[in-house]
């Protein structure tokens, strides 16, 4: 063959694989398409099985004929075609694999179904399997790579390997059209699953032996299983009606045929009729009864519906036969009744039982008539109950039925408990009991009751168990009613602070007594509560105190100590092991119960909570100890923030000490004219002037230097922060006064408030007075407000605001940024100056975070009309980023730090006389005036 043809045919530009054969089937070329898919390796290594195909191609009786090799994921089809000379003979052979890529569409829809397809080479005995097949039993294609019969087979579970050989070989040799069957295989875990295997051949040779055969699998585990629970619930309701004395029965209307089971033969004492109709079932029976069963057929045809009726038969010795019969008909398209189906139930001895029972009922009734006392009968075996009139009204049931195990489940577990062991007693021999026993009605009332129960065993009868009820529910009422008032909070019915303390040193001194034991104690405090009551009022807080002693309830274990110590604080005992992990994960999952908002009408209530933790031994010995350091890790916990819990150790004992010491140092401390003021100005950036002087608080303390930021906040808790603030305003705006005199020249007066200040009745009214006094003008003070203070919007704070705005008093947000960051209180409130954090001042020129911070501020306080102040400046490089950024004040030392009335006075008076201009900055930087 011409070469140069070959290399003409291998370079066309078509999709697909095409390859050039020899006359004994070795590859000559082969196109792109047919070497990506390595085709000229499998043609040589299968070209001796192609020998027949070749030869049917030779003689010339085929133009093709189907040619199947493995590709690199499946198997690929093609044709084999002959390339001949002019005067006919064979020159070389072409195998051809149209589109290759598209081979796969077939499997791909075979997996999709659900199925796992495989395809058997028989000529070389070689599987191929898919994807789904091999994911199907929980296989890779690595754990099967002996694809053949024999290792397919070796899946095949022992006792059905035999069958499916069988199936396999009657469809190769023709004796089924195709092969199917269900087996088990085992699965990838070792476990066996059924399948359903079907296959056919696909592909003969020359002389009709199959060369190829492509099959399906398909996991059909849930279908085995729901016909196994099928038989079993079969032979299940078989069962039940064998016990229930029940017999099934069918009856055809048209011809007045049925299905007459043996059961109904013996349970009536007839002898079995072949071919029996309805009609002579109606002669079997006494006259009410076959009148009772025609009345049911015509109520029947009449509303197509199921009926039930009562049917009194002759039984086999001729005694009456008590039967409940119920029939359901089967209707056609026309809703005339084709079939009726029927059971029938030997009722017999149950309606001579609740004859019994209802003479015995009587009888109790009329006892318990004569003294209010409920009285009841119980069968030991059956524990069938009969109840007089009293009994049901104590327990406030409806008349009916009614068994033991009715009755108990009214009783909480202790009371059915304590009964149980009474009758077991009794059943054995012993002697009457009197029991006291807590049930609650299905309104949800609670009963106490006495119950005197006993064993009748009066000779010529059964023995059985008779109980007397008398209600004593007042009476216990009254003394829990006692005891609640003395030991529990009437609010959440918790334990108190008294029976809490009991209850705690007696697991204290037992935990002295056993070696490994422990004890942790965890208070609780509720964040938010105030302004629950203060917003919503005390019923919304009541219910929230409710609703949190409730949750913490449910999140605790038995072994734990629970109860309210008032207020809003809570106390939790763990008893064992003092570990401080276990006590802080309990601590979070009440954290986590109690985060949950309440409804609370059309309001949604939320609370957080802190709590603080001591153990027994590290923190104390005894309850007020373990009380006094849960005080102190409570208090620290609140200080980290909302939802959290702390441990108690030194570090915050220690705080703790010192806080109490502040608290008592503060008391008398304005008296004793221990507090001075210190100013530092604020420096205008544009023309180097001074336009405020903000005022800061020292505290001369006897015992040693205090640090505001350590004792303001205790002065804000202990509530001295107000008589502080005022005297910090007032000492302010006389100063401001005496420099005013003086002929110094500066802008305004700044002062720092608190929110507590801010929530205190009248401090807008004082704070204007205060001016006046001193003879300051309320328009030259400006009060410095943190964001927490004004991220809660109430009316005091609306009327403060009010106030400030109608005399002229300045705003300032300090430390801005650091807080909640709300913008929405910026409009809220008449805010006229923004304070930077001097945080963000710091790491600004080295933390590109924070200079990007620091300019947004600075843009934000501009957008919204604002001047903005730099806190903390230190450096002129600070200073000038600042004044890139278009900042309008700084404040910090490099002009100078906070100084006393007089050193001030000088330094504004230096300011008259040398402005601080950009190129005065450097001159003044080094100043320490």
């Amino acid at each position: 063959m011409d070469s140069g043809a070959i290399a003409s045919l291998m370079q066309h530009p078509i999709e697909s694989a095409l390859l050039v054969l020899d006359r004994d089937g070795m590859p000559l070329a082969a196109n792109p398409a047919a070497q990506a898919l390595g085709l000229q390796a499998s043609a040589a290594r299968y070209a001796p099985v192609l020998r027949d195909l070749r030869e049917l191609l030779a003689d010339g009786r085929l133009q093709a004929v189907a040619c199947s090799l493995p590709g690199p994921q499946r198997r690929l089809d093609g044709w084999l075609r002959a390339v001949r000379a002019p005067e006919g003979g064979v020159l070389a052979y072409t195998l051809g694999i149209p589109d290759p890529e598209d081979s796969g569409r077939w499997q791909v829809a075979l997996d999709s179904a659900g199925h796992g397809l495989w395809d058997w080479d028989i000529a070389a005995n070689r599987i191929f399997r898919s994807e789904s097949w091999l994911a199907m039993l929980g296989y890779t294609a690595d754990d099967v790579p002996d694809a053949n019969l024999e290792s397919a087979l070796a899946l095949v579970h022992p006792d059905d390997i035999e069958r499916v050989r069988a199936a396999v070989r009657a469809h190769l040799d023709g004796h089924s059209p195709m092969y199917a069957g269900e087996h088990r295989v085992r699965h990838a875990d070792g476990s066996w699953r059924w399948v359903r295997d079907s296959g056919r051949v696909v592909s003969w040779s020359a002389d009709g032996r199959p060369l190829r055969m492509v099959g399906t699998h398909t996991a059909i585990d849930a279908q085995k299983q729901l016909e196994g629970e099928l038989r079993k619930q079969q032979a299940l309701l078989e069962e039940i009606q064998r016990l229930a004395a029940m017999v099934p029965w069918s009856w055809d209307p048209e011809t007045d045929t049925g299905w007459w089971p043996d059961d109904l033969y013996r349970l009536t004492g007839h002898p079995r009729q072949e071919g029996d109709s309805a009609r002579a079932w109606l002669r079997r029976m006494p006259r009410p009864a076959a009148s009772a069963l025609r009345r049911a057929w015509r109520r029947m045809r009449r509303d197509g519906q199921p009926v039930q009726f009562d049917l009194v038969l002759d039984g086999p010795q001729g005694e009456p036969l008590q039967v409940l019969a119920w029939a359901r008909p089967e209707l056609d398209a026309g809703g005339h009744i084709v079939r009726v189906l029927g059971q029938l139930q030997d009722v017999t001895g149950q309606r001579r039982a609740d004859a019994l029972l209802r003479w015995r009922t009587e009888l109790l009734d009329r006892v318990s008539s004569l003294g209010h006392i409920g009285g009841c009968e119980i069968e030991p075996v059956s524990r069938r109950v009969q109840w007089t009139e009293e009994c049901y009204r104590i327990h406030g049931m409806p008349h009916g039925p009614l068994t033991l195990d009715d009755a108990l489940a009214l009783y909480t577990r202790d009371s059915r408990e304590a009964f149980e062991g009474a009758l077991r007693r009794l059943a054995a021999g012993g002697a009457p009991e009197q029991l006291e026993l807590c049930f609650y009605r299905h309104s949800g009332q609670r009963v106490w009751v006495q119950v005197m129960v006993e064993m009748d065993r009066r000779e010529g009868m059964v023995p059985r168990l008779v109980a007397l009820y008398r209600d004593i529910t007042r009476e216990r009422e009254t003394s829990e009613r006692i005891e609640l008032l003395s030991h529990y909070d009437l609010l959440t019915g918790l334990p108190n602070r008294f029976l809490l303390r009991a209850q705690t040193e007696e697991a204290i001194l037992a935990s002295h007594d056993r070696a490994g034991s422990g004890l942790a104690l965890l208070l609780l405090d509720l964040d938010g509560f105030k302004g629950i009551n203060d917003s919503f009022g005390h019923a919304a807080g009541d219910a929230m105190l409710k609703a949190a002693a409730g949750r913490m309830h449910h999140a605790l274990g038995s072994g734990e100590l629970f109860g309210r110590l008032g207020g809003d604080e809570f106390l939790v005992v763990m008893r064992g092991p003092a570990d401080p992990a276990m006590a802080e994960d309990l601590a979070r999952r009440l954290i986590a119960v109690l985060a949950e908002p309440l409804a609370f009408g059309s309001e949604q209530l939320k609370v957080g909570a802190s709590v603080g933790i001591a153990l027994l031994g590290r923190d104390g010995h005894a309850f007020d100890d373990l009380l006094r350091a849960a005080h102190a890790a409570l208090h620290a916990a609140r200080e980290q923030g909302r939802n959290s819990c702390q441990l108690h150790n030194e570090d915050i004992q220690r705080h703790a000490r010192r806080r109490l010491e502040i608290e008592h140092s503060l008391r008398g401390a304005l008296e004793r004219e221990e507090f001075s003021l210190v100013y530092q100005p604020q420096v205008s950036l544009r023309d180097g002037q001074a336009p405020g002087v903000e005022a800061l608080l020292r505290w001369h303390r006897p015992a040693g230097a205090c640090h505001p930021g350590e004792f303001i906040p205790v002065a804000e808790q202990c509530g001295e922060i107000v008589r502080l603030g005022d005297w910090v305003i007032a000492q302010a705006c006389r100063q401001a006064v005496a420099w005013h005199a003086a002929g110094l020249d500066f802008g305004r007066i700044a002062v720092n408030v608190s929110g507590v200040q801010l929530r205190d009745r009248g401090f807008a009214e004082r704070v204007v007075t205060l001016c006046q006094r001193a003879g300051w003008p309320p328009g030259r003070l400006e009060l410095e407000l943190t964001e927490s203070a004004l991220i809660v919007d109430s009316d005091s704070l609306r009327h403060c605001f009010s106030v400030f705005e109608r005399h002229g008093v300045q705003l300032a947000v300090d430390d801005f940024g650091t807080g909640f960051s709300n913008l929405q209180y910026l409009n809220r409130f008449p805010v006229q100056r923004l304070k930077i954090d001097r945080s963000f001042v710091t790491d600004m020129l080295r933390d590109a975070n924070a200079g990007e911070v620091t300019q947004a501020i600075i843009h934000l306080g501009h957008a919204l009309g604002m001047r903005v102040v730099a806190e903390g400046v230190e450096t002129l490089e600070e200073q000038a980023q600042l004044a890139r950024w278009g900042c309008d004040e700084i404040q910090g030392y490099l002009y100078t730090r906070p100084l006393p009335p007089r050193e001030l006075a000088q330094w504004l008076r230096q300011l008259s006389i040398e402005p601080l201009s950009g190129a005065w900055i450097p001159g003044l930087a080094g100043r320490n005036l």
